[in-house]
């Protein structure tokens, strides 16, 4: 299941989503966790120390590489450099799946141990000093959506994607591509004010979407959640000691988190869990492509010189049944192009 973190900046939403990553580890799942926010906790909140996390390569440094292995014999996309970020998959690309060894994650992703369980961590990468002034960060996560629309994820698989911060995640199609959107609120106005955001933007595309809500100190500060949100409160999430020695960097071993917390990551685990049954490929496919074609007529068109409409493959649905034909020569030439 592709999973999804949102919130307003200081809510907590990579702190959760780290020990989200954490509880599915731990019960020995496979996951994928993608830092897509350029101000890069994620890793830090994993157990990173500073030297470590800076070492992470960025997604967006081998965009070329990861347009190039995508494409795979696609006949609708002629050549890597006619790639956008919202450009999908036809009969002929290279999916990517959570499990597998490929050049994308030989390239960009890197095994994380937590308490003798490992994940993947892939990150977009931060700003730096020859972006200010003249890029875009939605340009580093660009990496992450063209991915995301590539790769297929099965029951008992797990994506983790902690996005950029507030409702800066609909200036792409990238906030359509999960199974289940958790949003991080905290019990304050401004707490609430990112969830109208959102719940409103992603009313007309069938978002599901759920609020955690964070720093909860009280039945008052349940009340005024379950007043701002309504049904869409899903959980809660209060005080720990276990959090703050973590941000001190020192956590203790993951079984130590207090129950009342660990009884909120379950609930939100078997919530991820039955988003499996409500899966519509179909309908995954028809928004890729609703805003491929968005993004191609207002910048993409004009950025590459081509077409990008004539991409689309109309036969084609993102699946799990999906084929991928890929001979093992292939993959060492691909391989080998990293």
């Amino acid at each position: 299941m592709k999973i999804a973190f949102a919130g307003k900046g200081g809510s907590g939403k990579t702190t959760l989503s780290s020990l989200f990553i954490r509880h599915l580890a731990a019960a020995g799942l496979p996951v994928i966790a993608v830092d897509a926010d350029i101000n890069q906790h994620l890793g830090p909140a994993l157990g990173l120390d500073e030297a470590e996390a800076a070492a992470l390569p960025a997604m967006g440094a081998h965009l070329p590489e990861i347009k190039q292995y995508l494409r795979g014999a696609n006949p609708r996309i002629p050549s890597a450099e006619t790639m956008i970020k919202t450009t999908p998959p036809g009969h002929g690309s290279r999916l990517l799946r959570v499990t597998e060894e490929n050049p994308v994650y030989a390239a960009c992703a890197r095994t994380v141990e937590l308490d003798g369980s490992a994940v993947r961590l892939m990150v977009t990468g931060p700003f730096n000093e020859s972006d200010l002034g003249v890029a875009c960060y939605h340009s580093k996560v660009g990496a992450v959506e063209l991915c995301l629309n590539h790769l297929v994820d099965g029951r008992h698989e797990y994506v983790v994607v902690d996005m950029t911060a507030g409702s800066d995640s609909f200036a792409s199609g990238m906030f359509t591509r999960f199974d289940m959107t958790f949003l991080v609120a905290e019990p304050t106005r401004k707490g609430v004010a990112v969830y109208r955001q959102y719940k409103e933007y992603a009313r007309d595309f069938e978002v599901d979407l759920r609020v955690v809500g964070n720093k909860v100190q009280s039945q008052d500060d349940v009340s005024f959640l379950r007043d701002e949100v309504g049904d869409d409160l899903f959980t809660t999430v209060g005080h720990s000691d276990w959090v703050r020695a973590m941000e001190k960097g020192r956590p203790p071993r993951f079984e130590l988190l207090e129950q009342p917390n660990r009884q909120a990551l379950q609930a939100l685990h078997q919530a991820a869990d039955a988003s499996y049954e409500r899966r519509d490929w179909q309908r995954y496919t028809r928004q890729m492509v609703q805003f491929h074609l968005k993004n191609a007529e207002s910048w993409g068109n004009e950025k590459t010189g081509a077409d990008l409409a004539a991409q689309i493959d109309p036969s084609f649905t993102l699946s799990e049944d999906a084929l991928v034909a890929r001979s093992l020569p292939e993959y060492a030439t691909a391989a080998s192009s990293f």
